[in-house]
């Protein structure tokens, strides 16, 4: 067994990956990118990591794979700038059919090892996906995939899905997709990947017609503002990670008085803001944003065809005074992110579009909380032929905070936020303060 949370070491098969390329020929053309899709923000990769009980063969795994970029081809494909060299410029993918990256190792430890160091990631786990040598981050193909057998007949499959691609509902398209080609091999796709982004498109002229509170041009400077993202960037960080059952989560909606009707987003999302804001011991003067993120597809007029795969969110914004935040209840929370949800209309959304046509336009995570919704996409769901996976979750923790699916529980919701080392014991203690009461602490799940 192992003595550690530190994994052992990945023996990889080749010297160094291969790249898959779609199996039949496909367009050769630039891909334009919309502004929700080029922002800064998003100039990263999306990156999963699945444990299975039974390993799928390689050879298996990459023939799917090159048939489902047939279908996937922008994946396949390059970013580069628009106007020139440098990455400040718009981005648009080339999609040239360069291929995906696929690595193969092997690595001593079983799926049960595995699983009592699953709670929340540690950096050994960056062994479970190559690391791409490269300058910058459009050098980085869009799709980087290893494969990691395990000593007992599993694998651990770790995906890196490039943001300005794919938002968390187009990786789950994708993903699926994949293993459709493989479970179901002589059927279409259940759902066809909408490549143009042309419907995101801004308008000539741009009209910013709506305040966005969750973009600046700016760092705030006042006495009211406070840098939380430097300090916590300055900061030793540790992963924490919280698990609320069906049971947890209604006991925090039963915290909100006066009552009223909310969402488990809605009660989890206020309980997680005020427990990250009261642990970081904040002047009460200070404001907080909490900025999450939301599914605009059905928002839009008219909507956002079915099977687009860009980024098809935004991030909701909403601000309040640290004192209002820790000295109410969950219902102050509560009711600041149903308004934030119920201003994005078509007019506000246009207008934000437009806002982006702006490249000094920034998203304001200096005094902000960072949620991400990864929970209710089926991306636990995801069966290649050998059942469903033991573990599904991030490969990394950030200061971002994540709302995860837990695997066989689809009405839990795993929290995982990096906070730091000084103020883990306060965070944790304010998240679960209460909420198993009952349950005598039985399914806490929290680090």
């Amino acid at each position: 067994m192992l003595r550690s949370e530190e994994l052992p070491d990945c023996f990889y098969y080749q010297n160094k990956p291969t790249f898959i390329t779609p199996n039949t020929s496909t367009p050769n053309h630039s891909l334009y990118l919309s502004n929700l899709d080029d922002q800064k923000f998003l100039r990263f990769s999306i990156k999963y990591l699945y444990l299975f009980e039974k390993a799928v063969a390689i050879d298996i795994l990459k023939y799917s794979l090159s048939k489902v970029l047939v279908d996937y081809y922008p994946l396949a494909g390059r970013l580069r700038p628009c106007g020139g060299a440098g990455d400040d410029d718009k981005l648009v993918v080339d999609c040239n059919g360069e291929g995906a990256m696929f690595a193969e190792g092997f690595m001593d430890i079983s799926c049960e090892e595995f699983l009592q160091i699953s709670r929340k990631p540690n950096r050994s786990w960056r062994k479970l996906l190559y690391r791409v040598e490269a300058h910058s981050f459009i050098e980085i193909p869009p799709l980087v995939v290893q494969v990691t057998n395990l000593r007992c007949g599993g694998m651990i499959l770790c995906t890196a899905i490039n943001h300005c691609i794919c938002d968390g509902i187009g990786t789950s398209q994708f993903l699926h997709a994949w293993a459709h080609v493989i479970t179901k091999p002589t059927l279409d796709l259940r759902i066809f990947p909408f490549h143009s982004r042309h419907v995101l498109k801004p308008r000539d002229p741009p009209q910013v017609t709506h305040t966005h509170l969750g973009y600046t041009k700016t760092t705030f400077k006042d006495n009211i503002h406070v840098d939380i993202n430097q300090y916590l960037q300055s900061q030793p960080l540790v992963p924490t990670s919280f698990t609320f059952t069906s049971a947890h989560i209604l006991r925090l909606k039963r915290r909100c008085i006066p009552s009223l009707k909310c969402t488990t987003f809605d009660a989890l999302a206020s309980h997680t803001w005020r427990s990250w804001v009261r642990s970081l011991d904040l002047s009460i003067t200070f404001k907080v944003k909490l900025l999450f993120s939301v599914n605009v597809r059905k928002k839009l007029i008219p909507e956002i065809p079915q099977g687009y795969y860009g980024n098809g969110f935004v991030l909701a914004c909403t601000e309040t005074a640290v004192k209002d935040l820790v000295t109410s209840n969950l219902h102050h929370g509560v009711k600041l992110i149903q308004q934030a949800k119920s201003n994005l209309t078509d007019g506000h959304l246009r207008s934000m579009i437009d806002l982006l046509e702006d490249k000094n336009v920034k998203t304001d995570i200096c005094s902000s909380l960072v949620i991400s919704q990864w929970a209710k996409l089926g991306l636990e769901d995801l069966d290649f032929g050998q059942g469903k996976p033991l573990h599904m979750g991030p490969l990394t923790s950030d200061i971002y905070c994540l709302f995860l699916p837990v695997v066989g529980n689809f009405d839990a919701v795993k929290v995982q936020v990096s906070v730091p080392e000084c103020v883990v014991e306060k965070f944790e203690y304010y998240m679960m303060d209460g909420l198993d009461e009952e349950e005598n602490g039985a399914q806490n799940g929290f680090i």
